[in-house]
């Protein structure tokens, strides 16, 4: 499959599940807070990233049935919101620019 940005390989992998969580929890966060408020993002990216490595597994021909590909899956899905949430965070506040929260300098303006 040349030419894709996505294989169900790089899914599998730690880059790929954490760029595609990153921007599905991105375009949908806004829906989600609508419908469940008190739902935190960081729990939702980790439903999104168990769901995106057990589907990445299930296209690779892993066994639906065995439980072991959905306990790790969660596991590894905690490890994968991480990630992105470190995208989500290097995003905001790009690496270089310093934020200071308390500058007297313009404070004093």
């Amino acid at each position: 499959m040349e030419g894709q940005l996505f294989t169900w390989e790089a899914l599998s992998a730690m880059g790929g599940a954490s760029l595609l969580t990153f921007f599905i929890v991105q375009y949908t966060k806004i829906l989600v807070d609508r419908v469940a408020p008190k739902l935190p993002t960081d729990l939702y990216a980790v439903i999104v990233a168990t769901i995106v490595l057990v589907l990445s597994q299930l296209a690779l021909g892993a066994d639906g049935l065995d439980w072991r590909i959905y306990v790790l899956s969660i596991a590894n899905g905690f490890i994968i919101a991480a990630a992105a949430g470190q995208m989500q965070r290097k995003a905001i506040d790009a690496p270089g620019e310093k934020v200071v929260a308390n500058d007297k300098v313009n404070s004093d303006r």
